[in-house]
């Protein structure tokens, strides 16, 4: 193993070692069959798609999905020739433009490929980190996972598999899983790669499942400010005569992401007290039903929820309570709702199949370690150690938003890149598609006014399964190509998904520019990324941007969370490996343009979540323009709450006094307003 470069290596040790690991390669040959990766390559080649057998799981329970996706990535490594359909609509099944057969019943596809695989790899339900454990013996076995039941199905006729490894049992806990998967199965599985991934998810909630609740309070502004903060006190007697009351808190305005805020709640039956509890406590966790993504933040005093998520309290008051009330320490954005109907719960659990089938079919260690657990942190380190500057870390991080910010800076200080992927399905049949060049349109270079200067980006695109789905629903809106918009991505689709990137490409209008998302060719931090190693990896993964075209950068520069100007060395390091004209940088609520050294535009972007915002800022910055000079502004689209439709809405308010343009006209009007070179 090649361990972390020490901070006082010197420059040539340091290229040496690149020179050598190029995106990480290694010596490693096992990979045989169609799956090729060059050592120059960041991710691999899997063999050509020529028909596909697709097997439909939507509908189907977590040990179906899980049994399917670790089987296709033992056949696909081979050639890809299943594709396993866990999304309710997937256009991209038809856009990759090969034949193929749909099944229905997912088993027949099981049945016809069974002789491919070698045994059962049977995970402990009780640990369901054995799931990760049990697909990285699934790589190195040529396996597939499944749970207890469904492995005696498969032991009997007409299957008659082996079990190869029995999971029940065996480790105490996810530690003693992970920590003895860290020490007998780690110099086994490819080095080359990292793959991050929860072991289960939620089961699938129903859109009628809160069909019975009703509001019962909501605040009809768009407070952000928590100026109407106060305890609201709401009547729930009428939900009185069965098991139990739920409370569902929700966001009023999911565009913008600024839902309700909770500091306590107090029920009283009958006039007693039979709960009363501050959020964020472990009284709390008696009554918090379904938490659903609402979040806590460590050292806060309130439990909040944005945009389309939700949490639900339960209550249980005896049966012969004739009155029950409720009062709400609240604030900002909240709406609130009552049943006596017993909902499903987010809580409830299933196994996790997206990206297994690539972790299997590149034989990679898959695990799921927090950063915030001192002993879960201490192996992670271990892991991250372990492997070259360049290899990428696939999948995502525990703990959601606290889990990114601590996940990234992590990662990015040991050298490795991240790539969000968790929910990105068929990368083994994406990865064997083919790269079509499309022609570079020819730009002709505004010429400078004295104007506001607008430029509107859609960020997410480093995340690769926002690439497959989200990107997609926002590309298809009617209102895209009317007004220029750059569209953050990932240049890795270059090997990862070849189909997608063609897609976006060949589509694309003359008003539609594709830019690197955060923070280059992959999603990392430069602040805390060493200084020894950080050049170096921008110069191999520059061949990325240039192959796609993606030739502006927008860049995430954050310590503690929060964003952060780039220093000159860094600034000089992107200028020079990139080759870059300019570069967008996050800024929180600032909007400016900084020249980095003398010679390269930095414009810090300035986030919006509603059509209102982006009108707020615009008129903002006419106020603060004088009108004999041009001014410039780079607005960053929140792609979760926004669409096409809503910044052709922000255009159209618009007087002649503003121009929209995509980033590279923008840079170039910045260079020339500044008196730079081409």
């Amino acid at each position: 193993m090649i361990r972390k470069l020490a901070v006082l290596c010197i420059t040539l040790v340091c290229t040496t070692v690149f020179s050598v690991s190029a995106f990480a390669a290694s010596n490693d040959s096992k990979h045989v069959d169609s799956l090729k990766w060059p050592k120059n390559q960041a991710l691999p080649n899997f063999g050509k798609v020529e028909h596909l057998d697709v097997a439909n799981v939507y509908e189907a329970q977590g040990d179906i999905k899980l049994l399917l996706t670790t089987l296709s990535g033992v056949v696909n490594r081979e050639k890809p020739r299943i594709y396993v359909l866990q999304n309710k609509v997937d256009p991209w099944l038809k856009d990759l433009k090969v034949p193929y057969k749909q099944y229905d019943n997912a088993m027949d596809v099981f049945k016809k490929y069974a002789k491919e695989i070698k045994g059962i790899i049977v995970y402990d339900p009780n640990l369901p980190d054995s799931i990760n454990v049990a697909t990285t013996l699934a790589g190195l076995k040529d396996a597939v996972v499944a749970s207890p039941e469904l492995a005696q199905q498969l032991t009997a006729a007409p299957y008659n598999l082996s079990v190869l490894e029995d999971l029940q049992g065996k480790f105490k806990n996810r530690m003693d899983a992970y920590n003895w998967q860290y020490e007998n199965l780690w110099s086994q599985t490819t080095q080359r790669m990292l793959v991050g991934l929860s072991p289960n998810t939620s089961i699938p909630i129903p859109p009628g499942n809160f069909e019975s609740f009703q509001t019962i309070a909501i605040e009809k502004e768009q407070v952000r400010d928590g100026s109407n903060r106060k305890t609201f006190e709401y009547d729930l007697s009428s939900y009185l005569g069965k098991e139990a009351v739920y409370l569902r808190f929700e966001d009023a305005f999911p565009q913008d992401g600024w839902g309700p805020a909770v500091h306590q709640v107090t029920v009283k039956a009958d006039g007693q007290v039979i709960s009363d509890f501050k959020t964020g406590t472990s009284e709390e966790e008696t009554f918090l039903y379904d938490r659903h993504n609402s979040k806590f933040l460590p050292g806060g005093d309130h439990r909040f929820v944005d945009h389309g998520n939700y949490f639900v309290y339960e209550f249980k008051p005896t049966a012969n309570t004739k009155q029950l009330t409720v009062s709400i320490d609240m604030w900002n954005q909240y709406k609130v709702s009552a049943s006596s109907i017993k909902p499903l719960s987010s809580e409830e659990k299933e196994p996790y199949g997206f990206l297994r089938d690539y972790a299997v079919a590149n034989k990679a260690m898959v695990f799921w370690l927090s950063t915030s657990v001192p002993e879960e942190k201490v192996l992670f380190e271990k892991i991250l150690s372990d492997v070259k500057p360049g290899t990428p870390y696939m999948g995502w991080f525990d703990n959601d938003f606290e889990g990114e910010v601590a996940g990234l800076e992590l990662t990015s200080r040991h050298s490795v890149y991240v790539i969000p992927s968790d929910w990105f399905h068929n990368m083994t049949v994406f990865s064997g598609t083919k790269v079509k060049q499309e022609p570079t349109p020819k730009r002709v270079d505004p010429k400078l006014e004295n104007k506001i200067y607008v430029t509107y980006t859609f960020g997410e695109g480093d995340n690769l399964q926002y690439d497959l789905n989200h990107m997609r629903n926002l590309w298809d809106d009617p209102a895209r190509g009317k007004v220029p918009i750059n569209w953050t991505s990932s240049p890795l689709l270059y090997d990862a998904a070849p189909a997608v990137l063609n897609y976006y490409r060949s589509t694309a209008t003359k008003n539609d520019l594709l830019i690197a998302g955060p923070s280059g060719a992959s999603y990392f931090n430069p602040h805390v990324w060493p200084k020894e190693t950080f050049p170096e990896y921008l110069k191999q993964s520059y061949s990325y941007l240039k192959k796609t075209d993606m030739s502006y950068p927008y860049v995430l520069n954050r310590e503690l969370g929060k964003d952060i100007p780039l220093s000159e060395s860094t600034a000089a390091a992107y200028e020079k490996n990139y080759k870059l004209k300019g570069l967008f940088l996050a800024g929180e609520d600032k909007d400016d343009i900084k020249i980095m050294n003398g010679s390269l535009p930095v414009s810090i972007m300035r986030g919006i979540s509603t059509v209102q915002d982006g009108k707020n800022v615009l008129t903002d910055a006419k106020k603060d323009w004088d009108g004999k000079s041009p001014k410039f502004i780079s607005i960053g689209i929140n792609a979760w709450s926004m669409t096409p439709s809503d910044v052709l809405a922000i255009t159209e308010s618009l007087g002649p006094e503003y121009q929209i343009v995509k980033a590279d006209e923008y840079f170039s009007l910045v260079r020339k307003a500044h008196g730079l070179s081409k």
